[in-house]
């Protein structure tokens, strides 16, 4: 089920909210137990096999933890902590990775019956990672085990952020597992969080994917301003996507009394490649430091072992994101830039300007046309097409036609990628009343809009689904 779809936007979320807000049953254990039951429920909704998956996932890593709590020598809780580690992952492998290792092995050994055909369950990778952190949390003692095994349930599989996160540490929700309150204001700050994600999803996440699905089909025969045209709504497409899923996540997780952390900081705004994924997919980027990258040694050891480090965080940062050469390219892509960085000192600029920003918001985009092609050839090709190598020229009527067509979108999101909203707010040093009758008027039409939007579109999941 799709947060921007007809059926969530009309049945689902109202239910919930009666159910859950209703004037009868008031206790944390029965509010507790209706969130797990219509998690499941919406997650039912698109995988009615693939639940069972998850469900036998929790359990078993809630028994490893629960016994990785009792012990205190190190040796069996490490001993635990290792067996959960090689569950989860292998459970990734199979159903992430092994059709890919296979059709790989196909291909090297020319036999298509080594090829498997194996479904990918939705929002596969985030589960799993919090059920990790879960276990890792408990083993670090940064938490306490729950002795629940359905307060862990609800943790892993409430709806909210389920399918494409953000990735909730369990140490940041755990006192919220029980003793949350829900207040009026978050309520309110949490409705319009969703709404501002809504729109950000239907208006302009959609249309810069159009644009981009329409030239990236086209390559091989585009100039170099329509492969830059389409690199850059691609670019538009993901971070609108991505953090609207994580606002609509985040607002309907306030809704609920959880407090989630941020997601994303104006990631085109960073200075450096290392600052950009200092603001970009926050909970991944830090999950993967703290529980990847740190307990190798990062950056404290030898400076040849501090890069082996950071070879195996972003090979693993690109395997993450799909089962494909081109997101273990993707991965390679950053690890060099950011080695170069650590090596010139790029990234510890007392003062970067215009140049920092520019520098790295080319070598994103660039990223993105990678991360974005189905194969190493198309990327090659692509990208070679944006630097006018096999390109149809400098610029054609398909650059003009897209252009024309959608410049007025294309330049709202680029403001709204900065943070020109609360500069203006800055400026203009409107009252506390006028901004919130502003602010209620604009979220209002903002949602019928969306709505409008919302009846006429197609299926419209977010890219992160994948994931």
């Amino acid at each position: 089920m799709v947060f921007s779809s007809s059926v969530f936007l009309f049945l689902f979320l109202p239910l919930v909210l009666i159910g859950y807000f209703n004037p009868i049953f008031r206790g944390r254990r029965f509010k507790n137990y209706f969130l797990l039951l219509v998690s499941l429920g919406f997650y039912t909704w698109g995988e009615p096999l693939f639940v069972a998956v998850m469900l036998v996932s929790i359990g078993v890593n809630w028994l490893l933890g629960m016994r990785i709590a009792r012990y205190e020598k190190r040796g069996r809780r490490k001993c635990l902590l290792v067996v959960a580690v090689v569950y989860d992952v292998a459970l990734l492998v199979v159903f992430k990775y092994l059709s890919f290792i296979s059709r790989t092995l196909g291909l090297l050994l020319h036999d298509d019956r080594l090829s498997l055909a194996i479904a990918l369950p939705i929002g596969i990778s985030f589960f799993t990672f919090q059920i990790m952190s879960y276990v890792f949390d408990v083993y670090y003692k940064r938490a306490e085990a729950q002795k629940n095994c359905l307060d862990v349930a609800l943790y892993i599989a409430l709806f909210p952020q389920l399918i494409a996160g953000p990735i909730v540490r369990y140490q940041t929700v755990a006192e919220e597992l029980t003793g949350r309150v829900e207040t009026p204001e978050d309520f309110t700050r949490g409705m319009s969080r969703f709404i501002m994600g809504l729109g950000k999803k239907l208006l302009l996440a959609n249309y810069a994917g159009f644009v981009a699905d329409k030239l990236f089909e086209q390559t091989g025969n585009l100039s170099a301003a329509s492969a830059w045209l389409g690199a850059a709504a691609y670019a538009l497409q993901i971070f609108f996507d991505f953090s609207a899923y994580s606002d609509m996540a985040i607002g309907l997780g306030r809704i609920f009394g959880f407090h989630f952390l941020e997601n994303f900081n104006y990631p085109y705004m960073a200075t450096s490649i290392t600052d950009f994924w200092r603001r970009w997919h926050i909970s991944l980027s830090s999950w993967f430091r703290d529980y990847v990258y740190i307990p190798m040694g990062g950056s404290r050891v030898s400076r040849g072992r501090s890069f082996f480090n950071l070879l195996i965080l972003w090979l693993l940062t690109g395997l993450w994101h799909g089962a494909n050469w081109t997101f273990i390219a993707w991965g390679l892509f950053y690890f060099l830039l950011i080695a170069f960085e650590r090596v010139t000192g790029i990234s510890l600029l007392k003062k970067p300007g215009a140049f920092s920003r520019i520098y790295t918001l080319f070598f994103v985009i660039i990223g993105w046309a990678l991360f974005r092609s189905e194969s190493i050839t198309l990327a090659v090709q692509y990208v070679g097409a944006m630097f006018g190598v096999g390109s149809r020229g400098l610029i054609d009527e398909t650059f003009w036609y897209y252009f024309a067509n959608g410049k007025w979108l294309l330049l709202a999101g680029i403001l709204l990628s900065t943070p020109f909203v609360p500069f203006c707010k800055q400026k203009i040093g409107v009252t506390n009343r006028v901004y919130q009758s502003i602010s209620a008027f604009g979220l209002a039409a903002l949602f019928c809009l969306s709505l409008v939007v919302c009846i006429k579109a197609t299926y419209n999941p977010f890219i992160y689904f994948n994931f």
